[in-house]
């Protein structure tokens, strides 16, 4: 059984993949009632519509809870779920704070529960890929990788990420930070340096041009987001390892054609689905198969926190001017 918390706008892209898989959802919650009914009347009719999220947690039918609540309200919300004896699955930023965080984790630990975070871009086609190629050896051990972002992203004019000062680095880069991390899986990083800047003529609050660089012990990372572009949108990854190289471009991250080059020649797999909702489906469904097989979550929210640790970095660099280690920086810089 599950229950969702937050029918905001993303819940679509979780309520979409959960219709389709045939996932009992149980419950939907939000503070504004209307909205959780709407979304009970377009995707689970029978399900229970609620406006305070403890009253969700008192159902012992719902064994999962999908928090995806904005970031500030999720930290009492997943350790009220966590004590309720439900296992969760957190929108991201899973936390605003690491050491927050580790005690969500030790909490999850102590109580017997699973605690994932909603990192969804690991399952869009052409990341989940390359994450496949990679774990199976096909490029060797990876030593680069570089993914650039050029789109319009101004859609949030006038909406509360209007709002958010480190909207690119933060709220959308979290993805990519997470997922140069699954790129260079036997390496940890040691610094990072990020800077962001205003576009010319923006009238949105957060600066929409971000940058980053991340050093590895034996590699390098450069992440680039142009968030104002209004024509000609470009989505590009390379990846580069000891035996081969994995790349990606499209007109976006929904659309994307791969190439996989090593000493047996070029190939060019074919790609189903999107990110979006393809992604939602991908993370709700590992943490739903970790339970029942008993076994880790791919997702688990104390490995999360490596990714986070990266983007916090990033964050504070941006503000200062400074280049910073992972883990050095525990907070969200404001």
């Amino acid at each position: 059984g599950i229950g969702l918390i937050g029918c905001g706008g993303i819940s679509k892209h979780h309520l979409e993949p959960y219709r389709e898989e045939n996932w009992n959802v149980l419950a939907l919650c939000d503070l504004e009632w209307k909205r959780a009914q709407q979304q009970q009347v377009n995707y689970f009719p029978n399900a229970i519509v609620f406006q305070d999220y403890k009253e969700l947690l008192g159902d012992d039918r719902i064994e999962v809870v999908d928090v995806s609540t904005h970031p500030h309200q999720r930290g009492a919300i997943i350790r009220d779920s966590l004590m309720a004896g439900k296992h969760v699955l957190s929108q991201k930023p899973f936390v605003l704070d690491l050491d927050e965080g580790e005690r969500l984790c030790e909490l999850a630990e102590r109580v017997g529960r699973t605690l994932a975070v909603n990192q969804n871009g690991r399952f869009a086609p052409h990341f989940y890929y390359a994450r496949q190629a990679i774990a199976n050896g096909m490029i060797g051990v990876p030593f680069a990788s570089h993914l650039s972002v050029h789109w319009d992203h101004s859609w949030v004019t006038g909406t509360p990420f209007d709002q958010v000062k480190h909207l690119v680095l933060l709220d959308f880069a979290i993805h990519w930070f997470d997922i140069v991390r699954c790129f260079m899986p036997k390496m940890e990083p040691t610094r990072v340096f990020a800077t962001t800047a205003r576009a010319p003529h923006q009238k949105i609050f957060p600066k929409m041009l971000g940058q980053a660089l991340i050093e590895w012990a034996e590699g390098q990372s450069s992440l680039v987001f142009d968030a104002m572009v209004p024509y000609g949108p470009l989505d590009q990854m390379y990846i580069a390892g000891t035996e081969g190289t994995i790349s990606s471009q499209g007109i976006d991250y929904q659309q994307q054609i791969m190439t996989l080059t090593t000493k047996d020649g070029t190939f060019h797999p074919r790609l189903t689905g999107k990110w979006f909702s393809d992604g939602f489906r991908g993370a709700m469904g590992e943490l739903l198969l970790s339970i029942e097989q008993n076994r880790p979550c791919e997702l688990n929210a104390r490995e999360n926190l490596k990714s986070l640790a990266l983007c916090f970095a990033a964050v504070a660099s941006a503000e200062t001017g400074r280049s910073f280690k992972p883990f050095e920086v525990r907070q969200l810089p404001d």
